[in-house]
């Protein structure tokens, strides 16, 4: 029997890699305070920019450390989007939202037309047209951060798209409200352009509130358009998860091998993707809407406050850790395209949604 007395024992806590988790969570804070004093720029985003800032005034970023960040980038991204299932309710769609799907709809695809075509010209990742295209039609932050875990996105392309999507949509909240006016836009028709051609929902509250100072009113009509908007977010999570199975089922049958236990591996193999590929979440994320949509969470106190401040929290969280791998030099170089990127798909949305207004004004109402 051997016995070796110098063997030392082992211990799975890593200390930097736990201290990259727990400064995550105190960026989210600090972000999430940040964002409740004023409704321009979101908690997620601000978490992105404040870690951001801190990795490029470090002298160096060890293996430990990036494991955590990387750990709160997937972990918390996970557990933020299932919270977000529980703000969303089918029955937003009905009433005057239902009015703007149509535009909505068409929208998505002109969204995604756009980003695959203008992207491929500029030879950018087709998981940054993904969510480029994702964050510009839905919910800008929370669809990239959605698409992301589906598509296997990588960190950089996430921060690449939420830079984009951020830029047009701060111009967006700002402008909107004041050339409104400029462009003889009724009450109606800002609400749907504002609700359809907004990214995050914080920023078209900010444009709605601007509009209703200048004209002296007190109306929701474009929330009730970006709601509705954000309900598509379940459509498109579940067709990428469709489309992502089936890409990975598809790279394994392309194998061919032509024997009987082979194709037997090989039928396994697929199933085998399928259950790691499919990212589960998504799934709780689904039922978690349909439990809102029946009303089960109006009859727990406080449960729907905790899951829109929750979500919003978590994300911010995993948008830290993402912003812990950016350097402000790969920002200006790499990520000009995505930004030119995001620049053509807004616009395309922005001109769709004012060119529906115009024409379709008696519909609009």
């Amino acid at each position: 029997m051997n016995t070796n007395l110098n063997t030392k024992p082992t211990t799975n806590f890593n200390l930097k890699k736990h201290f990259a988790i727990a400064l995550c969570v105190g960026i989210a804070t600090v972000a999430t305070y940040l964002g409740g004093t004023q409704k321009l720029i979101g908690a997620p985003m601000i978490g992105l920019f404040i870690s951001m800032l801190i990795v490029n005034f470090m002298p160096s970023v060890d293996k430990d450390f990036k494991a955590g960040t990387t750990f709160a980038g997937k972990k918390f991204l996970s557990f933020g989007i299932i919270l977000a299932g529980a703000t969303l309710n089918f029955k937003e769609i009905l009433g005057y939202g239902a009015k703007a799907l149509p535009l909505i709809i068409f929208n998505i695809i002109i969204a995604f037309s756009v980003a695959y075509f203008v992207g491929r010209k500029l030879k950018v990742s087709q998981n940054t047209c993904t969510l480029v295209g994702g964050g510009t039609c839905i919910c800008g932050g929370t669809a990239i951060a959605t698409l992301a875990s589906i598509i296997k996105a990588k960190e950089t392309e996430i921060a690449y798209a939420m830079t984009a999507i951020f830029l047009f949509d701060i111009f967006a909240a700002l402008v909107y409200p004041y050339a409104s006016g400029f462009l003889g836009l009724t009450a109606n028709q800002f609400g749907f352009l504002a609700g359809t051609a907004i990214n995050d929902t914080s920023s078209v509250a900010a444009a709605e509130a601007t509009y209703n100072v200048l004209n002296n009113l007190d109306l929701n009509l474009a929330i009730t358009v970006k709601l509705t908007r954000t309900t598509m977010l379940i459509v498109l999570a579940v067709i990428f998860t469709v489309m992502t199975v089936r890409k990975q089922a598809q790279s394994i049958d392309s194998l061919g091998e032509p024997s009987a236990a082979s194709d037997a591996q090989k039928k396994m193999s697929i199933g085998q993707t399928i259950i790691k590929v499919f990212p589960w979440f998504i799934l709780i994320f689904l039922v978690m809407a349909i439990l809102n949509t029946l009303g089960v969470f109006q009859n727990i106190g406080g449960a729907s406050n905790f899951f829109k401040k929750g979500y919003k929290f978590l994300i911010a969280a995993a948008l830290a850790g993402v912003g812990f791998k950016i350097q402000f030099k790969d920002l200006i170089t790499k990520g000009i395209k995505p930004i030119i990127l995001g620049g053509c798909t807004w616009a395309a949305v922005a001109l769709s949604s004012l060119i529906f207004v115009k024409l379709f004004a008696a519909y609009v109402g």
